[in-house]
């Protein structure tokens, strides 16, 4: 498994809440029963490289549905093809060498 983190921006709004468009984000990412994470900053998703980037597409363009005529978009994937990575890995990995 891969591990996505996405922060999908709208831009242009003449405002500056972003909760309804990153709300669609995240129903999107229920309805397709994918495991995520909500942060202040971005999304965390897992699943095959091919299906996040699948879904980052997705994601993407759920904004311009909405009406938004520009969308900024940061993407990052680790990809750890040495051994299976799962959300919440890294940081179950940082905690232990804190205790």
């Amino acid at each position: 498994m891969a591990i996505m983190e996405i922060s999908v921006v709208p831009l242009g709004l003449g405002q500056t809440s972003v909760g309804d468009y990153i709300a669609a984000v995240v129903q999107y990412l229920r309805q397709q029963q994918l495991p995520h994470y909500l942060t202040d900053m971005g999304t965390i998703v897992e699943g095959s490289t091919e299906q996040l980037l699948q879904v980052a597409q997705v994601l993407h363009e759920i904004p311009f549905k909405r009406g938004v005529k520009r969308v900024l978009t940061h993407l990052t994937i680790d990809d750890r093809r040495d051994k299976e990575v799962h959300l919440d890995d890294k940081i179950r990995a940082v905690k232990a060498r804190l205790t």
